[in-house]
């Protein structure tokens, strides 16, 4: 009977230490507890429990999100119940936790890991794991027209970190449009791997400082740091993140992380001869193609055919349209 009410209390204990709540103060002095979910322009949207609740902006004083758990203190077994605890069933490819911000230093050590360097016969590139299934997020055009991909893991030893190649590497899915793919390392075996939590985009601020790791020239696991300069700069009809980490050729396909060691971005671009312009995919844009994945598998033998847009019936009608009458 002892042993049960002891289990009962250390399993409380550990749920009221993940029960933090985000804190919205309004004018009127009023202070509203919960998860906030997104932040609008003229709403924040906050779930309570048993409702979600839209506050206006103009009634909000002050908001601030809950410090959350350290991603340097939790072990990998205690971060995966943390994540099931605040974001549901982890039956998906990736994983999200809220996760306390700390240093640079303790996120690359703790996440470090995560990233791997891509090759193929034409270049190389970067990417990152979403699962301990070995499966990993990187660009199009890293693997863009090859399927000889060889992954390089790097597993931190004593002495230093210690290389692993993995040659039997699946292409799951792709998007050129995006600029992702979907991966897949078939021959883990054994090997245990770390892997990257995906950040909120609606959680991303102008401003708040990230850094990118990656293999920029083949240089491994060099790691730059900036903040973000603004979240929606627009090309090609595509929104990405920009910002001033150096972002450079050998990081397409790395992570650009937030200081909980959060995913937020998927760099893919940079200038090479003006420094502070690199730029990343939204996390957004990743979650909606892994979700996605099926719409875009991979097959090798039914490649993407040509396609042209399909024009517009022509004017049955060859009068001209009275409103261009002049009189």
């Amino acid at each position: 009977m002892l042993k049960s009410v002891i289990c009962v209390s250390a399993a409380f204990a550990f749920l009221c230490g993940i029960c933090f709540a985000d804190k919205v103060v309004l004018k009127e002095g009023q202070i509203i507890t919960g998860d906030i979910l997104a932040e609008k322009d003229t709403t924040l949207v906050v779930d309570v429990g048993v409702t979600v609740l839209r506050i206006p902006r103009d009634q909000v004083q002050d908001f601030e999100y809950s410090e959350g758990f350290e991603i340097d203190r939790l072990d990998a077994n205690d971060v995966n119940r943390v994540a099931v605890e605040t974001t549901g069933p982890t039956d998906k490819l990736y994983r999200t936790a809220k996760l306390k911000k700390t240093t640079i230093e303790k996120c690359v050590d703790a996440v470090g890991e995560a990233v791997v360097k891509v090759s193929t016969p034409g270049g190389l590139g970067s990417g990152f794991f979403l699962n301990e299934q070995g499966y990993l997020m990187t660009n199009y055009h890293v693997i863009e027209r090859e399927t000889k991909i060889e992954v390089t893991v790097f597993h931190k030893e004593k002495n230093g970190f210690e290389k692993t190649n993995f040659k039997n590497v699946k292409i799951e899915a792709i998007n050129p449009f995006v600029d992702l793919a979907l991966l897949k390392v078939e021959d883990l075996g054994d090997t245990k791997i770390k892997f990257a939590y995906l950040g909120d985009i609606d959680h991303i601020r102008v401003g708040e400082k990230v850094f990118a790791v990656g293999n920029p020239l083949g240089l491994e696991r060099t790691v730059t740091d900036g903040v973000i300069s603004t979240k929606n700069r627009a090309f090609e009809g595509l929104v990405y993140i920009q910002t001033n980490a150096d972002i450079n050729p050998g990081n397409s396909g790395g992570p650009l992380f937030n200081l909980a060691g959060e995913v937020v971005g998927v760099t893919n671009m940079g200038y090479i001869f003006y420094g502070g312009l690199g730029f990343a995919i939204p996390v957004d844009y990743v979650k909606h193609f892994i979700e996605n994945r099926e719409a875009f598998a991979y097959d090798k033998d039914n490649p993407n055919s040509g396609y042209r847009y399909i024009q517009p019936d022509a004017r049955r009608k060859k009068d001209k349209p009275e409103f261009l009458w002049s009189e």
